[in-house]
């Protein structure tokens, strides 16, 4: 996808597009991502985007969009006060806040994620150790690209990568997520050519 399809398919009301990717960002990548959530902000008009607040990927993608309009960043977070010190935009959702009871699709979906399987029902029945709050790091995840009842799904995913090991990690369980729900994404092997 050229970058000018990518604006003209996607820069429309209510269009949301994620950016995220792997805490780990090659040195010579980090400008990269964060001029890319600068050109997406200064040539779009319509699209939300949204992250996870992550180190990383997440971070340089959200301050990027946020020094051009951090009004139209989104972030979902694993929990309430998550690297709030990193927090970019009043535009912020929270696990804590949302009732995964009436949630099944999001429960059933993250516990496709085979490392976190069990942990994903310790994490519901309300232990928050080291172990289980894992769990909500793939809800999140889960839910940044299919929604709640109350979140609107995202339209496209934008994802920085390990290109040695790729779709591995939480990145990887995004990207699974995006595939299996028909959501199209790219990561830097394409839109690295949009810079």
């Amino acid at each position: 996808m050229r970058y000018d399809q990518f604006i003209s398919e996607y820069d429309k009301p209510g269009s949301i597009i994620l950016l995220e990717g792997k805490r780990n960002v090659l040195p010579e990548d980090r400008e990269k991502l964060l001029r890319l959530g600068q050109l997406l902000a200064e040539n779009s008009q319509h699209i939300l985007f949204r992250s996870g607040n992550a180190k990383g990927a997440d971070s340089f993608f959200s301050e990027g969009v946020a020094s051009i309009d951090n009004s139209r960043l989104q972030l979902i977070l694993p929990y309430n006060g998550h690297r709030k010190e990193y927090i970019q935009t009043n535009n912020v959702l929270s696990l804590d806040t949302i009732n995964l009871a009436a949630e099944p699709d999001i429960v059933y979906q993250s516990r496709g994620n085979k490392k976190t399987k069990n942990l994903i029902d310790r994490y519901l029945s309300g232990e928050f150790d080291n172990h289980a709050i894992k769990a909500a790091y793939i809800i999140r995840d889960t839910i940044k690209v299919i929604g709640t009842r109350e979140i609107q799904p995202a339209n496209f995913g934008i994802f920085y990568d390990d290109l040695t090991t790729r779709m591995t990690g939480g990145t990887g369980h995004t990207m699974n997520i995006c595939k299996q729900n028909n959501i199209p994404f790219i990561d830097q092997t394409i839109w690295f050519t949009w810079l």
